[in-house]
């Protein structure tokens, strides 16, 4: 028997206005594979690419729990253009542990971005962003994550609940191995409301108006202390008028 809250998965014809009435939707990874569309197999091959991941040289809490890459794209309608190699950049007000930093982390791997899958998915999160807020061009920021147990605990988001200064936040649980907690949480901006659950299902994904609601994700602990755990996510931000820095 488990303590944890469930997901409040909405169905995939409820996304966009689920999106615009509470400010999030979360759509399992059965709903995913049919909205992108993707089979298992292209999945698992994207998912590749996070035994691939350098470790994130800027953590300001001294911490070697996390290892990600970075990289930019345009999305127009069904236009998608990877965009030069970029510093990724936040501001104080959103990011009060590493905003105001130029952090260059390496880009996403050629083949990984070759994927047609990796287009579908960017197309699909763009027709969302253009629903919430208006079809027009797409700034893009890709991070895939690794948050593991090196240190006996990993932190998703060692800057506590914040929002990221963009319209559209796409986060997806790509896989979990050997840990427990995780839990996310989706907070009013502007309220005393909130929703907390753990995201268990490869592939499955949580969409935020990043407007109207802040995020976090608790610790990661290993589920045996000589075992090494991670959760691996796939975070793509939206914003519109062109990249935070420019």
């Amino acid at each position: 028997m488990t303590s944890e809250f469930q997901p409040p998965y909405v169905p995939l014809s409820d996304l966009h206005s689920a999106l615009n009435t509470a400010g999030f939707a979360l759509l399992s990874a059965t709903a995913v594979a049919e909205w992108l569309p993707a089979t298992p197999a292209e999945l698992a091959a994207l998912h590749a690419g996070w035994d691939h991941l350098p470790a994130d040289a800027y953590l300001k809490d001294g911490g070697r729990y996390r290892s990600r890459r970075h990289s930019c794209f345009v999305v127009d309608g069904g236009r998608v253009e990877q965009s030069p190699h970029r510093a990724h950049w936040q501001p104080l007000e959103y990011n009060a542990l590493h905003g105001g930093m130029q952090r260059w982390f390496e880009p996403m791997e050629p083949e990984v971005v070759a994927q047609p899958v990796w287009n579908r998915l960017l197309v699909r999160l763009g027709e969302a962003a253009s629903a919430l807020r208006g079809a027009q061009p797409w700034y893009v920021e890709a991070h895939p994550f690794r948050i593991d147990t090196t240190d006996g605990i990993g932190r998703p988001t060692p800057e506590g609940a914040h929002r990221d200064g963009v319209d559209l936040v796409a986060v997806f649980m790509v896989a979990r191995h050997a840990i427990k907690g995780g839990e996310s949480r989706v907070f009013e901006a502007s309220g005393p409301g909130g929703q907390r659950f753990t995201l268990r299902e490869p592939w499955s994904l949580l969409l935020l108006d990043d407007a109207r609601v802040i995020h976090e994700s608790t610790p990661i602990q290993p589920l045996q202390d000589d075992a090494l755990g991670w959760r691996d996510t796939l975070v793509v931000t939206y914003r519109n008028g062109g990249f935070q820095g420019d």
